[in-house]
Parts: C-alpha cells; structure tokens; sequence
C-alpha cells in the first residue's frame, strides 16, 4: 500500500510539472489537483478507519474503486497513445523514463493488492 501511495504522489507531481510546461491553465491545474487530493484523502481515510480493521465493505469498497477506476486511469492513456502513434514515436526523454518507470510500479503494486484483498488468507482479516 506504500508504494502505490507514493507512486499516485510522485505521479501526480510529474503530472503537475508536465502540465505546466504545456502551458494549462492554472485554474484547470488546481482543479484537477483538488479532485486528486479529495479522492486519495478519501481512499485514505477508508483504508485507515476500515480496511485496516477488518471491515468487510471495505474490502469490497476499495476493490470496485481501485480495481475499475485506478485501473482504467492508469491504462487509458497508454493505450489510447498507442492506439493513435507507433512504437518507434516513443520518446525516450527522461520525464517519460520516470512516468514509465512510475506507472509500471503502479500498476504492479495495484493488481498485487486486489490479489491480496481476496486471497484465501486474507479472509480471517474480514470478518463480519
């Protein structure tokens, strides 16, 4: 949970600094910036009041949002970019090599954590 906490962050930042270069609004910036801090504050108060204490729902809660919505967030625009460009218009600047780098742990650490959610084991955590 660390690592995703900290990739979403150092994700966000990246986000933010290309933004800027790309000349987006301010307003549209602080915008998008506010809905991600509203949404990981709410993931985080779920995690910390129920998940970690074996709240059932949570499990479920948690599961649904990150197992659709992160996912999708994180695939979207990957593939959408391939979708439009080839393999050999990659560029391989190095903002690119950590958004790569920070993605792939991302998304690692998110489908090792649905795994976990419903492991076998893990069942004892969640009782009703």
């Amino acid at each position: 949970m660390v690592a995703r906490r900290w990739c979403r962050v150092a994700e966000s930042v990246l986000g933010a600094i290309q933004a800027v270069r790309e000349d987006i609004s301010l307003p549209a910036l602080a915008a998008q910036l506010a809905v991600r801090t509203l949404v990981y504050g709410g993931l985080f108060v779920t995690i910390d009041r129920y998940f970690r204490r074996g709240v059932p729902w949570s499990r479920y809660l948690l599961a649904g949002l990150l197992g659709t919505v992160g996912l999708a967030s994180l695939v979207y625009e990957p593939v959408t970019w391939l979708a439009q460009h080839d393999l050999s218009s990659l560029d391989w600047s190095a903002p690119f090599l950590i958004s790569a780098v920070l993605r792939t742990i991302h998304l690692s650490t998110l489908l090792a954590a649905l795994t976990l959610t419903f492991h076998p084991e893990t069942n004892r955590w969640f009782h009703p």
